[in-house]
């Protein structure tokens, strides 16, 4: 059972065993709640036995079941009846979202009777939750069409960062301050940016609550909220970032050391490692790795290094159309492949890594390999206030109509972006792609039209393959391809130079001076007929 504490009295987590409940017993809890229908999933533990075994153990057990995504009104009234007078409570779903929502739901509940939007501290047109790469160019994008629009981004950050140059910043090519900017000079003009960080969402409210208890009240809701990189999923990593050969293209400081290692490492093992999805950029585990062994290949070092990759997925890349290049690749710099090895543990003073897999006999089991050098890349999940909200499916993303990018329950609110649950490739490129439809669609609520900008589900992964070449793999939904150049100019399922041009020297003004301006090159919305 992993334990996930929301307050001091309430935690919650996935199904629980039986010898669960006498640990939570010990720990003081004093009412159990099930918040799963029985049958659910074959094998699952039935809420009868949880109660009488609880019983035993003088805990109190309650059965309030729902569907993921199908909470009602009377499913958060029994949930407030029920907690009223608890004094220790722990609820319980299949991974613990459910139980989690609606404890958000009752406290909306209660909080929302006295808030109403004259009492709001500020209230805006379109409020934007996140200035990352969506956040932003959807800002810039809907002030393109309505100038007059009063628009407030809210977040905590200072910098802003072009994510995508981190991978060429750790394979030598770009250095990382390039790849940053102050967050107050890539902010749209004529915007209102709030400094703050967001606690919980008032849906029905149209409403926002920021952890300084401001109010913060909207006609429409933008949520682009990003995704949240878990290094602490991983036993042991945290404590090893950055030193004793431990480093990551995930982060802005950490891309640096990846270089270094890179450029000193004369033998012995290099470990990349890949996690479950989903993440951000599926490629760049592989960008790393690929750029590295051409280094070592170029200065005559590969032949004393040993290259693995370990990656939790069956396959090296999920469009089959691009592994023929990829796999070319893989046996050019004699990589060792480990599909369904997912890293659960990093000793770093000891140079180890440990991976979770299931051996020949469908046997859990975990592997130790020694190395040199390990390249990691975090778990990721939502962020936990957006997880924690009411915004969200039954696996912690923000749930909306893969097309139009509008919440499927909340018809005010879009969501864009890593944050959203749009079964899309998470990428800058597929933000790039999303904004302009969000954008429009929001403009033709306002003015009472119907909606119809539609996302194709593009996303693009430059591989870089060795330094002066990229597989430019451009895909929507169902792995579709959907290339931005005829074939004949560039073939997208080939290492091409032109595509190192593009990732290299073109995309990144492009980015600062295109996107984050609301510019919509090649991307303008298709609109539903």
């Amino acid at each position: 059972m992993l334990r996930k504490i929301i307050t001091d009295n309430y935690s919650v987590s996935e199904q629980i065993r039986l010898e669960d409940i006498d640990t939570l017993a010990a720990s003081g809890v004093t009412l159990i709640i099930c918040n799963r229908p029985d049958g659910e999933e074959e094998g699952q533990l039935p809420f009868s036995e949880v109660a009488a075994y609880a019983k035993e153990k003088n805990l109190h057990a309650e059965h309030i079941p729902f569907a993921g995504g199908q909470m009602t009104a009377a499913d958060v009234a029994a949930f407030q009846a029920t907690i009223k007078d608890a004094d220790n409570i722990h609820a319980y779903c299949r991974t613990g979202n459910r139980s989690s929502q609606i404890w958000q739901a009752a406290q909306e509940s209660m909080a929302s009777a006295p808030i109403n939007s004259s009492k709001a501290d500020a209230q805006y047109d379109v409020v934007v939750v996140g200035a990352g790469s969506a956040g932003i160019s959807t800002a810039a994008s809907l002030l393109k069409r309505k100038p007059d629009l009063k628009i407030c981004l809210i977040d905590p950050a200072d910098s802003h960062f072009y994510q995508p140059g981190w991978t060429l910043v750790g394979g030598g090519v770009f250095k990382a301050a390039n790849t940053r900017r102050n967050m107050a000079d890539v902010i749209p003009a004529h915007t209102t940016w709030l400094k703050e960080a967001v606690q919980t969402f008032l849906p029905n409210d149209n409403q926002i609550m920021l952890e300084n208890g401001q109010i913060i009240a909207y006609q429409y809701l933008v949520v682009a909220a990003g995704i949240k990189l878990n290094w602490d999923a991983i036993e042991g990593l945290s404590d090893t970032l950055g030193r004793n050969g431990v480093t990551s293209n995930y982060r802005y400081n950490l891309a640096p050391y990846t270089w270094e290692l890179v450029k000193n490492l004369k033998g012995g093992k290099a470990v990349f490692s890949q996690p479950p999805m989903p993440i951000k950029c599926a490629g760049a585990p592989q960008k790393a790795m690929y750029l590295s062994c051409d280094h070592w290949l170029k200065n005559d070092k590969l032949k004393d290094i040993h290259v693995s990759f370990y990656n939790a997925g069956a396959v090296l890349f999920g469009v089959a159309d691009y592994v023929p290049a990829l796999e070319s690749y893989i046996q050019k710099y004699q990589v060792n492949t480990h599909f369904t090895h997912n890293l659960v543990k990093v000793d770093g003073p000891n140079k180890r890594a440990y991976f979770a897999t299931t051996n020949k006999d469908g046997e859990k089991t975990i592997i130790e390999t020694e190395f040199d050098m390990l390249h990691v890349c975090p778990p990721q999940t939502a962020p936990d206030f957006i997880r924690n909200s009411p915004l969200v499916d039954a696996a912690g993303w923000v749930d909306v109509d893969k097309e139009t990018l509008q919440h499927t329950q909340f018809k005010n609110i879009w969501s864009l972006g890593d944050v959203s649950n749009t079964p899309n490739a998470k990428t800058m490129a597929a933000a790039r792609k999303q904004a302009p439809v969000v954008a429009q669609n929001i403009a033709d609520a306002i003015d009472g039209k119907t909606i119809s900008a539609i996302y194709d589900g593009y996303g693009s992964c430059p591989l870089t393959v060795e330094r002066g070449k990229i597989v430019l793999a451009e895909f929507g939904y169902g792995g579709k391809l959907l290339p931005t150049f005829p074939k004949w100019l560039n073939d997208g399922t080939k290492p091409t130079y032109l595509a190192w041009m593009l990732k290299e020297d073109l995309l990144p003004p492009f980015y600062w001076h295109g996107m984050l301006k609301g510019y919509e090159w090649f991307v303008k919305p298709t609109m539903r007929k």
